[in-house]
């Protein structure tokens, strides 16, 4: 960190990607009336600050809901919270003169929010995965790149997660004011990539499968490589051993007879059983038994995002309490199917009251229901379904949430067995990981316009690079078109890497485009990079 007079720096401004904006890229000797945009952050106002002068370029931004217009983008990866927007405000250049010394920030930043640091569901959904993405897409965010953390949260149980996507320790929004008054970023990037998000949690809607999902698991994979080479665990070091894994709960959510749940497992499938826990084991050690696994068997939950460290051929079982509907609660269902993820997943629900222990007194917060009035109090008692709800304090919810289970043994064997016929284990299903097609490459689009109603988009692509060495039977090309700002989208497959579309196109409208290939009917490459194709 270091002093450097302003007037040696200029920013190149333009419009950036829809996952990012940057301010200065350049340590350029050029006057101050040169410059067009400066992004620092004012550690005593807590914003952000776009310094430029009369030949400033601002790109246009949608603006945030209810009518405010000055928001760049959202920094939150849940799918509409309207909670975590970037938002600034501009000063002229000649203020500078008037406002504390800058401290010029040497290293290539890369600014989010994290949604909830303490809850391992959303460290990877929200955070780490589309941290990594974004990283990805852009050859300065390399690993010598430092994260910069503004949403207010403290460092959190997970944070040495965060530390294995930088080799440079990870800034918090508290922490900055200890570098100075004025931080100024030479080269920055805002936001992150939404490209591998599955789930929307239920801020506008009951929660559920994110419409338009984008990710595969060609893309997590790739994903949890990188992260069990940072954790220095060998992809090879692959026990001959199978074994089922049972994920204990410590605090809530307990399984009451989780010793003979283990005994009953390891006799039924005469595999070797064992139970991890967050409180109990290091991470590196979880993954290092998910990652051999045969079968994770766990209570629904954040730390069932683990089974993203799953084999292929794997099962994951998950157990849900009473009067909780499986199929309402499907972020772990919709991330062991993924295509790609090649996991086999089964769901057990408790259907009997005797089996659950409930806590009524606690505080709401924990589940508890005494806050309530007596006549909702025995609603909720009496109630053998929680019904669909939006995030995130329905007490409902929570006091069947924090309920103890003791698991019905004979009714969960029952439904394992019904789905695995054999002996479970990775080795049961064969994988032929080469055969996956890479992203089709040089996308591009473009529009024609007839009259005032009538508008053609013709797009087309090339082959991804890896199909030329391989033996593939069938080559088909999917794509999705979206009319920005829109939530639904027109799936097309196609046998040409070219095509024409009429339908549905509308002159003067901005389109979304993406692009995958597939390979023999279902296997599926990942999306090449969106393409803003305007009409």
């Amino acid at each position: 960190w270091k002093y450097i007079k302003l007037h040696e720096h200029a920013a190149m401004g333009g419009k950036r990607s829809w996952s990012s904006c940057a301010s200065p890229q350049e340590l350029l000797r050029l006057r101050l009336t040169t410059m067009r945009l400066f992004l620092c952050y004012s550690t005593e106002a807590e914003e952000f600050v776009y310094f430029h002068s009369n030949s400033s370029v601002m790109p246009a931004q949608p603006g945030l809901p209810g009518g405010s217009s000055r928001a760049l983008l959202d920094l939150s990866l849940c799918v509409r919270s309207h909670t975590q927007y970037f938002n600034f405000v501009e000063l002229p250049a000649a203020a500078l003169k008037f406002m504390p010394k800058p401290v010029f920030v040497p290293d290539v930043a890369l600014i989010a929010n994290r949604f909830n640091p303490d809850n391992l569901m959303h460290v990877f959904h929200d955070d780490l995965l589309p941290i990594y993405y974004t990283m990805q897409q852009f050859s300065d965010l390399d690993l010598e790149a430092r994260l910069f953390f503004m949403e207010g949260w403290s460092e959190g149980v997970h944070f040495d997660l965060y530390k294995l996507l930088s080799n440079k320790q990870p800034l918090l929004r508290e922490e900055l004011k200890t570098l100075g008054r004025l931080l100024c970023f030479t080269k920055s990037y805002v936001g992150l990539s939404k490209i591998t998000t599955w789930y929307q949690y239920g801020f506008v809607q009951p929660q559920g499968p994110k419409a338009n999902i984008l990710v595969s698991g060609n893309e997590i994979r790739q994903f949890t490589k990188f992260m069990m080479q940072k954790l220095t665990y060998s992809l090879e070091e692959s026990s001959s051993e199978e074994y089922i894994v049972v994920f204990s709960r410590t605090i809530n959510r307990l399984i009451l007879n989780e010793a003979e749940l283990i005994l009953a497992l390891a006799q039924e499938f005469q595999m070797k059983t064992i139970s991890v826990s967050l409180e109990e084991h290091s991470f590196s050690d979880i993954v290092r038994l998910i990652s051999n696994a045969s079968m994770l068997v766990s209570m629904h939950g954040a730390q069932l995002v683990m089974s993203l460290f799953l084999p292929r051929g794997a099962t994951v079982v998950e157990l849900f309490p009473y009067a909780i509907n499986p199929e309402h609660y499907t972020p772990y269902k919709t991330l062991a199917t993924l295509p790609g993820m090649d996991l086999q997943y089964i769901a057990w629900q408790n259907t009997d009251k005797e089996d659950t222990v409930t806590y009524p007194d606690r505080p709401w917060d924990q589940g508890g229901i005494a806050h309530l009035d007596k006549a909702e109090q025995e609603r909720i008692i009496k109630s053998t379904e929680v019904p669909r709800h939006l995030c995130c304090r329905n007490p409902e919810w929570l006091f069947r949430a924090y309920q103890d289970t003791k698991v019905n043994i004979p009714s969960l064997i029952h439904v394992i067995r019904q789905a695995v016929k054999t002996k479970p284990g990775p080795r049961s299903r064969k994988w032929s990981g080469s055969l996956y097609p890479g992203k089709v490459r040089d996308a591009k689009c473009q529009a024609s316009v007839q009259g005032t109603s009538d508008a053609k988009l013709a797009v087309s692509w090339q082959i991804p690079w890896n199909l030329r060495y391989l033996k593939v039977r069938e080559v088909k090309y999917e794509v999705w078109i979206q009319e920005q700002g829109e939530n639904t989208y027109m799936p097309y497959i196609l046998s040409h890497q070219n095509h024409t579309f009429s339908e549905n196109i509308k002159p003067f409208t901005i389109y979304l485009v993406w692009i995958r290939c597939i390979f023999n009917k279902n296997l599926l490459g990942p999306f090449a990079d969106v393409l803003l194709c305007s009409t």
